[in-house]
């Protein structure tokens, strides 16, 4: 099947990164060479990631990953990135649990040497479930996988999100309150809502999103549940897998102290977003994994608590989703790879999905 090509993610071009990054890599490790650079093929939309090896009898790891702040010519999809902030937090969940996320290594707060921060960590080895084509498509390790190896690592990384939720120390989660005034929740709202003001702005609202937010409004919880700990971007193809076992969890730029329901609508919704996707091209997809009320009862069983108003927690997870795909979607007309349309909502590829959440419909 025919595909848009991906969007364009950087303007930096990666051999001079290479040599720059030998330069850094000298203050820390003398005489030390960076070899096999690799840009992944996966390479995300927000931070860039870049593989290489370290050439040195004193290495501390061979093989590493870089997570470099994004491109600020490349019209970014957040208004900000945190290095420092990613450290700290994969540091502490390698530190306080049994969670595999991968050993940091090194901090570069100082933009000079490749053009903004970095930090560098030793690679995970095993394999992803692709977003391209996204892993409900045939043509993938995961699709071609047994139902059976397929409930293995969805129990497995239901796994990962109850022993985060519960074993992360509530003292340290604080630390990762959004700011603001209000309950963790609210306070997560609210930065959602400026980050979308901050999408929008020169360009007309989106009355779909608009029409999101009045539904959260509408249907607040009574009771928000404890805050923990969230991983914030919590989806499989966050996870380097082993086998059907995580290896390794990424991507920890959107934790925050909030309900666990935030992670698990996230978990949920965003494999319904590529099932959804998947229908919609004519091909069944993966309709028996991760279903909502299966990732529930597990979570339920693990944890002991019930997951709850997970309608209101899968409509703010496709909300979100719908901000992210909307600031990527200005981007490409930045690049002009699109046209902007009168009605921004064309703009959202699960716009039908989240008007049938606004209308009570989808489930």
């Amino acid at each position: 099947m025919a595909t848009a090509p991906r969007p364009r993610t950087s303007t930096r071009d990666p051999e001079e990164l290479g040599r720059r990054l030998t330069g850094w890599l000298d203050t820390r490790l003398p005489g030390a060479r960076v070899t096999d650079l690799a840009v992944p093929a996966s390479n995300g939309m927000s931070s860039e990631t870049l593989l290489f090896d370290i050439d040195h009898p004193e290495a501390p790891v061979r093989g590493c990953a870089l997570r470099l702040a994004a491109d600020p010519a490349a019209y970014t999809i957040f208004p900000v990135y945190d290095m420092e902030r990613q450290h700290r937090v994969m540091s502490l969940v390698g530190e306080h649990t049994d969670i595999p996320v991968p050993r940091v290594l090194w901090l570069e707060r100082d933009p000079a040497p490749l053009g903004a921060p970095f930090f560098v960590m030793a690679r995970a080895e095993g394999r992803v479930p692709p977003d391209v084509m996204p892993y409900t498509y045939e043509g993938n390790w995961l699709h071609a996988a047994t139902d059976a190896q397929r409930a293995r690592l969805e129990a497995a990384s239901v796994s990962v999100l109850a022993r985060l939720h519960d074993q992360f120390p509530p003292k340290e989660a604080e630390f990762f309150l959004p700011e603001g005034t209000g309950s963790p929740l609210r306070r997560h709202v609210d930065a959602q809502r400026a980050y979308y003001a901050w999408v929008v702005k020169g360009f007309a609202p989106s009355p779909l999103i608009e029409s999101a937010f009045e539904w959260l409004a509408a249907h607040w919880p009574t009771d928000e549940g404890p805050a923990v700990l969230t991983w914030g971007d919590a989806r499989i193809g966050n996870i380097v897998y082993d086998g059907f076992e995580p290896a390794a969890v990424l991507d920890w730029e959107m934790a925050a102290y909030a309900p666990r329901e935030v992670d698990l609508g996230w978990t949920v919704y965003l494999h319904r977003f590529f099932q959804d996707l998947t229908v919609s091209f004519g091909q069944p997809g993966l309709p028996r994994f991760l279903r909502r009320d299966a990732v529930e009862r597990r979570y339920a069983a693990l944890t002991g608590h019930t997951p709850r108003d997970m309608e209101f927690h899968t409509l703010y997870a496709a909300l979100r989703h719908a901000i992210v795909m909307l600031r990527v979607a200005y981007r490409q007309a930045h690049f002009g790879e699109v046209e902007v349309p009168a009605n921004p909502d064309s703009l959202i590829l699960h716009h039908a999905t989240l008007a049938a959440m606004v209308r009570g419909e989808y489930w």
